[in-house]
């Protein structure tokens, strides 16, 4: 589980540029490109936790020591969040239930799912023949 205080938006524009080593108008332009996107205010006030901070930190190592161009970080964060994502989604399901009594199905937009052991799944026909597909782990030898 995360620090709260790590995820609180509290720091302003001119704080968390500070504390990241950058100019404020830096951190307006991270945030137009995606790069970082802090939390609004009421009257539309960037606030930034110190998870952003270190995001930013990052940015500037993978900028000056890396040599990686702005669309290029972009990248390599979207992929660090999705690999997070998939992590977390992994633990999620690996949790599920007790081992060798994990039922997985595919729900309508077909993500696997974790289904309690005697529910019914409700079949979604996508093909007139009604056919199902069993798949079974390759056999160890």
């Amino acid at each position: 589980m995360a620090d709260r205080r790590e995820d609180a938006p509290v720091l302003t524009i001119s704080v968390a540029a500070g504390l990241a080593g950058m100019h404020p108008q830096t951190l307006r332009q991270y945030d137009r490109l995606g790069l970082v996107e802090p939390r609004r205010t009421r009257g539309r006030g960037r606030r930034y936790t110190m998870r952003d901070v270190g995001r930013l930190r990052e940015v500037q190592r993978l900028s000056h020591e890396e040599g990686v161009n702005l669309a290029g970080i972009k990248r390599i964060l979207d992929l660090e969040r999705e690999l997070e994502r998939v992590r977390e989604e992994n633990e999620r399901l690996r949790l599920a239930a007790d081992p060798g009594k994990r039922i997985f199905a595919a729900d309508q937009a077909g993500d696997v799912v974790a289904v309690p052991r005697g529910t019914r799944v409700r079949r979604v026909s996508t093909s007139s023949s009604g056919a199902m597909v069993l798949w079974r782990p390759p056999s160890r030898r």
